[in-house]
């Protein structure tokens, strides 16, 4: 039995098609203006027996084509126990919403906290940063990881602290020492999220910030947890939605 799950995120649409147990395909496409188009172009050619939806825009898929849907929540503790059946905490940072999950070890959410009322935290306020700073999104975490300093931002809001960059570049700061600084604010505040759901090893990070080495080795080193890190971390959430299609009756 064909098996899909796709995942339609503010910044990227995820598809992955299971079956017999074993992931066959992935498929990715940036969101777009029209989430519901991209999603039924990535879609197109593929006639899976069963398909579930999750991720922001689900509810698109649901009113169009009747499909069924699951929370992220629920989707990405599927997907993380799937890859890594000895997790018992997932932490998704995505473009625009970060969600910290503790499962109780076969991939049941035991307690989850939720960030999706603003950027601050998520990737969407990391690539602004970059920006600001003129790195491109690879590069800014590279060059914050090397730097042998760092200089601590205020603000989490993305509007005053797009502020707080611009004033400290225009004193001459160095650029790599204001990139570690706000890397390392975000981790504070993944952490703080992660706290009230009790941290326990080991720790997945999950979703497109999990891409960006410094995130993973400050992660690392704030939690002192094994971070494990998916080969394809923005996929979780569809494979998550992809095995609950195929156990749902």
């Amino acid at each position: 039995m064909l098996c899909a799950g796709i995942d339609i995120g503010s910044r990227t649409i995820e598809v992955v098609l299971i079956e017999g147990g074993s992931v066959v395909e992935t498929r990715q496409a940036a969101s777009g203006f029209d989430p519901l188009q991209e999603a039924m172009r990535l879609l197109d050619g593929v006639k899976p027996d069963r398909l579930m939806a999750t991720g922001y825009g689900r509810h698109l898929l649901e009113v169009a084509m009747d499909t069924p849907t699951v929370t992220e929540i629920k989707a990405y503790g599927a997907g993380g126990a799937f890859l890594f059946p000895e997790v018992r905490t997932i932490l998704d940072i995505g473009g625009q919403d970060s969600k910290a999950i503790a499962l109780n070890g076969s991939g049941r959410v035991l307690k989850f906290e939720m960030n999706d009322r603003c950027a601050a935290g998520t990737g969407k306020f990391l690539e602004i940063m970059a920006q600001t700073l003129g790195y491109d999104l690879d590069q800014f975490g590279r060059e914050a990881l090397k730097s042998p300093d760092e200089i601590q931002i205020s603000s989490m809001c993305t509007v005053f602290a797009e502020s707080e960059v611009t004033s400290l570049l225009a004193k001459g700061k160095d650029r790599s020492h204001i990139a570690k600084g706000l890397h390392r604010s975000v981790v504070k505040r993944a952490v703080s999220m992660l706290k009230r759901v009790t941290v326990a090893e080991p720790l997945l990070f999950a979703g497109g910030v999990a891409q960006n080495p410094c995130m993973v080795d400050m992660l690392q080193e704030a939690t002192g947890t094994t971070i494990l890190v998916p080969e394809a971390p923005q996929m979780v959430g569809a494979l998550g939605a992809a095995l609950l299609s195929s156990s749902t009756p």
